[in-house]
């Protein structure tokens, strides 16, 4: 597959669903990959990344954007609360607002600096044990909460189990964003991008299927 290929597949999806292809927007998951091959896509003109650790991003994305100036950077993978300001200086949203306390952190560290990446709440739409996110049914109070620290809360996220239909928790990501007010949808990756794109993600996820596949070795 190829960035080409990835955006073609999302023009095919939004025409047959009847979603406005604008509406979509393809972070390409960066992490793990050599710079050789981000630059290989920076230069195809994309500019909306994903990275799942600061420490990396952080060793990657300043050269990256005093070459790129418009680059847009999202953290996709867990924050630690030690991290969050290093967090908030390097990208442009935190897709994963999980936890009362990181809450609290970045609106004090907000209130510091002035400014505030986007974000969007993490929903563990599985109620998976081993995975972050905050339950379903404590995500409406989690919203209502950070609102209240006048945090800039723009939609929500989920990555589904991996042996269940992800449609249904597309469905449910949706349901409860829609009864807080919230627009935005990170959802869906490689596998299942089409689906999300479906049931309403304004953010989707793909990686190796741009990049090649990834060597953690």
């Amino acid at each position: 597959m190829s960035l080409n290929g990835i955006n073609e597949r999302i023009a095919k999806t939004c025409e047959q669903f009847g979603r406005d292809v604008a509406d979509v927007q393809l972070i390409a998951v960066s992490k793990v990959q050599p710079n050789a091959r981000v630059a290989d896509v920076l230069a195809q003109g994309h500019r909306l990344y994903g990275e799942n650790k600061v420490q990396e991003a952080a060793g990657k994305w300043p050269d990256f954007r005093d070459e790129f100036a418009d680059v847009n950077v999202h953290l996709i993978g867990p924050l630690q609360t030690n991290k969050a300001r290093q967090a908030m200086e390097l990208f442009d949203a935190i897709h994963s607002v999980d936890r009362p306390k990181l809450a609290s952190t970045l609106a004090r560290l907000a209130q510091e600096v002035g400014a505030c990446p986007d974000l969007f709440v993490q929903v563990n739409t599985g109620e998976e044990p081993q995975k972050a996110g905050v339950l379903p049914s404590d995500a409406d109070a989690f919203v209502a909460e950070a609102r209240a620290l006048n945090l800039p809360v723009k939609g929500l996220m989920c990555i589904p189990p991996v042996d269940e239909e992800p449609a249904l928790h597309f469905a449910l990501l949706r349901k409860i964003a829609e009864r807080n007010g919230l627009t935005g949808l990170s959802m869906g990756m490689s596998s299942d991008f089409e689906t999300a794109i479906q049931l309403g993600a304004t953010h989707i996820r793909v990686g190796s299927a741009i990049f090649g596949e990834r060597d953690y070795g």
